[in-house]
């Protein structure tokens, strides 16, 4: 009795050791040697996953700044340039840093402008009601306000205004992660520059159907009519499908767009209230972005 008892020690004994030397050897094998950079790039990133850089996570984007060794093409929109001038010492190259951005909508069709047609009564998100319904104010290109927006936001940047029922983008903690911009299945978000004291110039709409058409689901939709571009002293506007664009990169904040759209569908924001004979108007210059 002793004797098979002893046995059975000795054999499971034998499996154990032999067990343990060959995982130490496809361990030793195997293993990975990580550079400690890549930790510590990943405790300066904010920790938030929100996948504006375009990675999975922070740590996939630690490491594809690791394994390049520097920061060209790599961006973490949360971090912003503080973050980027920390990595950068890191890793022992230059720093650049790039204008302050920030979530835009573009979308003006609020219960006052766009008055409501019809009710939805389904499953509360917009890639679903998008699918089934045009929208209560019966334009096809506006925003549904089921929050997937505000859902998708890391950062409690985005809340659904109750009284417009759209959505409205905090500044100060807005970081342009770009989560709002995948998350709207009407494209209705745009990463813009922040501007030189928060402002901002753009056309608040997105509705690409004709004029007429446009204006009858929303009077504050653009029609298309050509007034802003002809008026932009910097070729700042552009007219595609029925529908103007500002490109934030050439406007000057002028703002001479904004008195001559006849709907309104050009929005300004943080700017002192016009008077008279505003030098600005008079030179058609505004602070750059």
């Amino acid at each position: 009795m002793f004797s098979s008892i002893l046995y059975a020690i000795i054999i499971l004994g034998s499996i154990g050791i032999l067990s343990a030397a060959l995982l130490y050897f496809v361990a030793q094998k195997f293993k990975v040697i990580e550079n400690p950079l890549i930790d510590e790039i990943s405790e300066v990133l904010p920790g938030a996953n929100c996948g504006g850089c375009g990675f999975a996570g922070c740590r996939n984007l630690a490491e594809a700044i690791v394994k390049a060794g520097n920061m060209d093409g790599l961006k973490c929109p949360a971090g912003g340039n503080s973050t980027s001038s920390k990595i950068a010492e890191l890793l022992g190259v230059a720093a650049s840093e790039s204008a302050p951005q920030l979530a835009v909508l573009r979308c003006n069709g609020s219960f006052q402008n766009s008055p409501t047609k019809a009710y939805y009564e389904g499953l509360n998100d917009c890639k679903f009601a998008h699918d089934l319904f045009v929208g209560q104010g019966g334009c096809s290109y506006g925003c549904l306000g089921l929050g997937n927006c505000e859902r998708s936001c890391a950062f409690d940047a985005l809340s659904i205004d109750r009284e417009t029922g759209l959505p409205v983008v905090n500044e100060e903690l807005c970081t342009s992660c770009g989560a709002c911009v995948k998350a709207c299945p009407r494209s209705l978000f745009e990463i813009r520059d922040k501007g030189m004291k928060s402002r901002r110039v753009w056309v608040s709409c997105m509705n690409k159907a004709k004029g007429a058409e446009a204006k009858k689901n929303c009077q504050t939709a653009c029609i298309a009519c050509g007034k802003c571009q002809k008026i932009c002293p910097f070729e700042a506007i552009t007219i595609e499908n029925n529908l103007a664009y500002i490109d934030f990169n050439k406007c000057k904040l002028c703002r001479k767009c904004v008195s001559e759209c006849p709907t309104g569908a050009i929005q300004e924001i943080n700017f002192p209230v016009k008077k008279k004979d505003d030098p600005e108007d008079l030179l058609g210059k505004g602070f750059s972005n």
